[in-house]
Formats: C-alpha cells, structure tokens, sequence
C-alpha cells in the first residue's frame, strides 16, 4: 500500500500549488508580490485591498505567506486572522467567526447579519489596534459589503477571481497577481515532475517545456499536470505532449480551456481510480470533510477493501488531485482502519474537472446526482425524479433549513448513498429516504458553527441495506426514539454531535465499527455502547466531560482496535480490558488524567501496537506489561519510554520504542 503523504492541517484549502512540501517558507515566484503586498498594506490611505487572478493562480497560497510572513505580523502586532468566504457563505456566522477571532472570546448571540454588523464594527472601533483580516475566495461583492469594517489601522484584503467584486472607493487598492514568469514555471513544473528545480539530464527536455509550457504558468496546472507524470516513461510523456497540444493554450485562459487541460492528469489513473475521482464532486470545495466520508462510499458503493480505497486516496493526494491533512499521531489509528482524523479538501477548479467529466451523461442516467451550490430549498428542476427514476449510485444535496414540506417525493430505486449538507439551525431529514431501498451509506453534515437539531431520524430504521451512518454537528430531536435499527449496519460515526447517546439499541445490530467524537455533553459512556458482540474498532475521543468508563468495556470480546483518545477527566482503565483478548491496537493518547495502567493489561496477548503519548500523570507501568509479547510499537513520552525499554530488554526484544514531544494542536475546529 501507497504511504499517504499527509500536508500540515495548518495549510490553506486552495491555490496551494506555489509552495513546495517540507520548505513552508519558501514560495516559487511571489517574492515579489510579498513585497508588492507589505507595501501597500503599509500605506495609512489605504483600507482594502483586493487581490485577483484566475482560479488556480496562487491567490490563496500567497494570501498565507502574508499570514505567516514576519514583517506582516509585526506591523499588526499578530493581529492577522485568514476567514475562508467561498461562492455560497454563511454571512452570520462569518461575522460570528471574525467576532471570535478579533475579540479573542466567543461572540455573543447575534439576531441577524446587520446586528452582527453592527456589534462587530463597534468591537473593531473599541480595540483601536492595527489588524489584517484576509478574506479568502470571495466571488460577490454584495458578499463582500456585509464583512468590510473601518476604523484606524484596521485592513482588509480579499482574494477573488473576479476583480468587479472589489469596490471601487478611494481607500481601496486592487492588485492582479501575474502568472510565473517561464523561468519560476519551468522550475515549479520540474519539482512536481522530478522532485528536483531542474531538468534532469536522463529525460527528453524539449518534452519537458512544451507540456510545461502549455500550462502557461498557472501554478496549478503545472502542479497537477506535472506530479500526474512524476515517474512516467517516455511514452506517457509523448501522449501527453500530443494531447495537450492539442488543447487550448492555458495562456487564453477561460474554465472550460483549464478544465480540458487538467484531463490529462487523469489520463493514467486505471478506471477503478477514475471513479473514486469523480466521486470528489460529491462535496464542498471550500472546507475540509472527514476522510471516513469519501472512504465509506468507495467501500460500500464501489466495494473496495480499506487498504485499497486508502491506496487509491493516497495516490489522489500525491497527484496534488486533493489535499490531505490529518495529526502525525494519528498513523496508528489509520493504520487500524480508522480515519476519523484525517480529512481531504480540493481546489475548486479539480472539483469542477470532477464534476465536468461526471456529468458527460444524460440526467436520468448519471452515476452522480447532486446540487452542487447550497440552495435555500430543494431545486424546482429536480421535480421531474418524481416521475422518472434516475440510475445515481450517489445522491448529495446542498442546501439551508429544511422542514419535512420542504421536500418533494423523488424516484431513486438504485441509490446507494446519500449525501446532506446544510448549513443551519433546524433540519428535517427528507421522507423520501424511506424509498431508497439499496441505500448503504448516509451521510448528514451541518456546516455551520453551531449544532442543528436534526429531525426525521427514525426513517433511517427501514432501510434495511444500510451499512454505515456518518453524523456531523447535530442534535438528536428530544422526541427522537428508535424503535427498530437498521438490521445490517455496520458502522456509526457521531461527530460533535448531542443527543445519540440512546438513538441505536447497539446489541440489536451487527455493528463492527464505532465513532464518536467531540461529544460536548456527553458526560457518561451508555452501558449500551459497550454491548456491541460483533464490534471490531471502537472510538470514543475528545469527550472533555466524560470522568469513567463502564466496567462492561471488556465486554467486547471481538474488539481489534480500541481508541480512548483525549479523555482528560478518565483517571483509570476498567480491569475488564483484560477480556479484550484479540485485542492489537489500543490508543489511550492524550488521556491527562489516566494515573495508572491496570495489571489485567498483560492479558492482551495479541497487541501489537499502543499509543499512550501525552499521559502526563501516568508515571509508571505495571509490571504486566512483560507479558506484552507480540507488542512492537509504542508511541510515549520521554519519561514513560524509559521503562518500556526496560521492558524490551526483559521480555519483548521486537518492541519499538518511539519517543514523540507533546502537541497541542486545536485543527479540528477549522473547516
């Protein structure tokens, strides 16, 4: 299996493509926009500043030099906050954002945009301290009036690919961002292509610059085109010259010209691989979705094994297709089958080479239904599903509040998965899911800052093919009751959610996979959750409130994976973790209140790895861990590691003792 090469969670969704890996300091080519950009943001006459260039010209990526740059930060005191807009934005919560980040603390209840508005303008004229807000990918100015403040040392700067979104006023500068220039472009194409800012002796170099040359020095087509033919013979290079020289020169540039343009990256991906691709249209280009999302279709939808969906996503992310972010700490868990902290985002315009070779079918026929942009309501032109059925494998719907009149009966016999983003307080699950029979995978997201009280759960109980449930910042309805669960489901994934605790009778369903992360309320783990006799992974993390786990934890006699992540106020194991006997990965990592190990620990003849850094006030092991004999990684602290290299020299000479720095890190919070 391909390794997966992950990128710093702290990197901008879009336009990445300047920025060479492992070097986050250095930016092919905007040394000079650096500088462009420090002096205007210098200048006391002016207040905002727009940058534009196409999509996938490096706006954003030039954007977070100057978040990170010294000389940026030091003449606004470190008061410079990056708020991604995107093409469909939640205004309020936007400014909820920018309340959060300017003031330091959360925002108070705003009753709508202009209180926000208002609020916000009174808190910046109150601070009176210079302050750079970056707004990134704003595509309306309409938009961009609702989230332009003034007051004294107080700058805005907007990237757009349009530069009519920028208004035109007297304090307002507009700064259009050139293409590389064709010495930086043939040296970012060489890196992407051979790992190296140069052309290597052993390959042809007049093919070389006239594929580079037709991406016209657009970051991201040399970023994309060239790692596609990372490690290509001669051969595929010769096809891809002839066809990209075919094609329209990126130099006259429009969407459609860059979209047929970036085909040939795909040219090499086997059909297996192409469809796992295409399957990226299915969801926002603007923030960052749990990996377990786009893996659970191409395992229940496309039936591939986990290895074999990761490898494909793994080789996605190297072909710079999407990103990839997740917490060095978590390799283990993704090792084990669990990806709940790893999460992939894409640039807009890949999303739209998705979306525009997905699309080459009719309607009725498409593999891919989907309303691309969030609308308020369901779109009138999807009512003729209610008299034709449509082949979709997958279903993903964008749009705001809906009530159960809200939606319209549609006829969607062969769907198997489900897609919901919304972005409000109140949902209602559409009824018409009690129709899609061969539904395998359903997946509701609330995309904005606060959790939503979702409602219609109890449809989910009929479909009796579904295999795997993945819920986002909601709350269970308090009339919410399951009477019966869905016979054959196999995995739950509840993240910062509220209210499941009791939504599924556990025992009843064949589940082998269970997820639940960043409960804020969830202060007791259920007996129920322990009751699972055909569980192979289980996960309970970052729930700050939970103080005990239940005796009945060893009840899980089929358990392969154990994950008790970031649960501060846990002081003990329970001794039942004992029976836990097929046991090979446990991870109790960031668990600062654990004060010991339980000597029933030794009984779990069968792990082989174990994750226990940052347990500050675990100070010593139990001799049991002797018994450990097919133990072979451990991931600890300095202190910790001492004694489990005592250990390896008693009993488990195969042990790997990997001694890691505590991290502190609140990435999750960030979309």
């Amino acid at each position: 299996m391909a390794l997966i090469n992950l990128i710093d969670s702290s990197e901008m969704v879009d336009d990445s493509a300047y920025c060479v890996p492992g070097e986050s300091q250095f930016y092919v080519g905007l040394d000079k926009c650096i500088g462009d950009l420090r002096g205007l943001l210098s200048k006391s006459d002016v207040s905002v500043i727009g940058l534009q260039c196409m999509g996938g010209g490096g706006k954003t990526t030039l954007a977070s030099a100057l978040l990170n740059d010294p000389q940026i930060k030091g003449h606004f005191c470190d008061n410079v906050f990056f708020i991604t807009v995107s093409q469909s934005p939640n205004l309020k919560e936007i400014l909820e954002t920018m309340w959060e980040k300017i003031a330091g603390r959360k925002s108070p209840e705003f009753q709508n945009i202009k209180d926000a508005q208002m609020k916000l303008q009174q808190l910046i004229s109150s601070q009176s301290k210079p302050t750079l807000v970056i707004l990134d990918d704003v595509w309306s100015r309409t938009n961009l009036e609702n989230l332009l403040f003034e007051a004294p040392g107080y700058k805005t700067l907007v990237t757009t690919r349009d530069n009519s979104t920028i208004p035109t006023t007297p304090t307002t500068q507009l700064y259009l961002l050139p293409l590389l220039c064709p010495e930086d472009a043939l040296s970012l194409f060489c890196f992407w292509a051979f790992g190296q800012t140069s052309i290597p002796s052993t390959v042809n170099a007049n093919i070389v610059k006239e594929v580079q040359t037709q991406c016209g020095g657009l970051p991201l087509a040399i970023k994309v085109i060239g790692s596609s033919l990372h490690g290509e013979p001669h051969e595929v290079w010769e096809r891809a010259k002839d066809k990209i020289c075919k094609g329209e020169s990126i130099s006259d540039y429009h969407k459609n010209g860059l979209i047929r343009l970036l085909e040939i990256s795909i040219d090499s991906l086997d059909d297996v691989a192409k469809e796992c691709f295409l399957d990226l249209a299915l969801f926002p280009d603007d923030r960052k979705i749990c990996a377990h999302a786009l893996l659970d279709i191409w395992i229940y939808v496309r039936m591939l094994q986990w290895h074999d969906a990761l490898s494909i996503l793994s080789d996605l992310a190297n072909r710079n297709l999407l990103n990839l972010s997740s917490t060095p700490r978590k390799r283990v868990a993704i090792s084990h089958g669990n990806a709940s902290e790893l999460y992939f985002s894409q640039h807009s315009v890949i999303r739209e080479l998705a979306l525009h070779l997905g699309c080459r079918d009719g309607v009725v026929h498409r593999k891919r239904f989907l309303m691309d942009r969030k609308e308020h309501s369901l779109s009138e032109k999807w009512e003729f599903l209610n008299h034709k059925a449509c082949d979709a494998q997958v279903l993903s719907i964008n749009t705001g509040a809906m009530e159960a009149n809200h939606w319209f009966e549609v006829n969607l016999p062969h769907t198997e998965a489900l897609l919901l983003f919304f972005s409000s307080s109140e949902y209602f699950l559409p009824p018409f899911l009690k129709s899609m029979m061969n539904l395998k995978f359903v997946m509701v997201l609330n995309y904005g800052t606060k959790r939503a009280t979702v409602q219609g759960l109890d449809v989910l109980s009929s479909l009796t093919q579904l295999k795997s449930v993945r819920l986002e910042r909601l709350i269970a309805s308090p009339v919410h009751k399951q009477s019966n669960e869905p016979s054959n489901l196999e995995k739950v994934s509840l993240s910062l959610c509220e209210g499941f605790e009791y939504a599924f009778t556990f025992y009843r369903i064949k589940l082998r996979n269970f997820n639940i992360d960043h409960s804020s309320n969830l202060e007791e783990v259920p007996l129920s959750f322990c009751y699972m006799p055909s569980i192979k992974m289980w996960s309970i993390s970052n729930c700050h409130l939970v103080q005990k786990l239940p005796y009945d934890l060893g009840n899980m006699s089929s358990l392969r994976m154990l994950r008790l992540s970031a649960l501060p106020g846990v002081k003990e194991l329970p001794p039942s973790i004992g029976n836990l006997r097929l046991l090979e990965c446990l991870d109790i990592s960031l668990c600062e209140g654990l004060r010991g190990l339980p000597e029933e620990i030794g009984q779990l003849k069968k792990l082989s790895e174990f994750d226990m850094r940052e347990c500050s006030r675990l100070k010593r092991l139990p001799r049991a861990v002797c018994d450990l004999s097919s133990l072979k990684l451990v991931i600890c602290d300095e202190k910790i590691g001492k004694q489990w290299l005592r250990a390896k020299n008693i009993s488990i000479p195969e042990l790997t003792v990997e001694i890691v720095e505590a991290q502190f890190s609140l990435d999750w919070l960030d979309d």
